[in-house]
């Protein structure tokens, strides 16, 4: 088996990490090693540069480029190892939310995030071409209106939660424009949906691609979901 690279997207509220852990589970039961991760975040470095996009203020540019540089980070010390090792990398959010928040929300060019993309994506042992990107991101795709109602009051907000309606639009409209740019990687998932077609919608795609196999549970053939 090879390493599987599969990310998360969405905005805020949209339900990503209830899926994100179950389908760890899944893959966990059928024998796979699992390396769970976020961006921004997932190594000391970017965690710390995470802390500093969610809560000080910075203009659009500064904080796509604290985004691309945890990111570096991220991949060198950790998603590049696990692949390594044929692990499934689940990862909560990566290069298209900064496509999305940065770009479509804050109006940084596209130009601008496409050369951060390629310089800090670009694997130093494979020609200059292969740029890693996941194997498939999962965009759960839902109106601002509903996942502002789904965030309401759940938490203290950071500084990308706080924002208007929007703001939130043009995120959304940025996730769009990078799953036309994109669409043999992306799978859009209808993300209004109660939460176990949620789920179903998820596992089903995993099926069709081969990387999970049909797991038929007591509860009438389906595949179990998370809790």
């Amino acid at each position: 088996m090879s390493g599987l690279f599969i990310s998360f997207e969405g905005i805020d509220g949209a339900g990503k990490t209830t899926h994100i852990e179950g389908l760890a589970q899944l893959f966990r039961a059928q024998g796979r090693a699992v390396t769970l991760t976020r961006e921004p975040g997932g190594t000391p470095l970017a965690e710390k540069l995470r802390q500093l996009l969610l809560s000080d203020d910075m203009d659009a540019l500064t904080e796509a480029l604290l985004a691309f540089a945890g990111r570096r980070d991220h991949l060198r010390k950790l998603v590049e190892p696990a692949l390594l090792r044929n692990e499934v990398v689940l990862c909560d959010r990566f290069t298209d939310a900064t496509f999305a928040y940065q770009g479509g929300g804050r109006g940084v060019e596209d130009g601008i995030l496409s050369f951060l993309e390629q310089t800090v994506q670009t694997r130093a042992d494979l020609p200059a071409a292969s740029m890693r990107q996941p194997d498939m991101t999962v965009w759960f795709d839902l109106p601002p209106e509903v996942a502002a109602q789904r965030l309401s009051g759940a938490r203290a907000p950071d500084r990308f939660e706080v924002q208007d309606a929007a703001f939130f639009r043009r995120v959304a409209n940025g996730y769009a424009r990078r799953a036309a740019q994109q669409p043999e990687r992306f799978f859009r998932v209808d993300a209004s949906q109660e939460r176990h077609r949620v789920w179903q919608q998820i596992t089903s795609a995993m099926i069709r691609k081969g990387w999970l196999a049909i797991m038929v549970a007591a509860n009438g053939g389906s595949v179990a979901g998370p809790n």
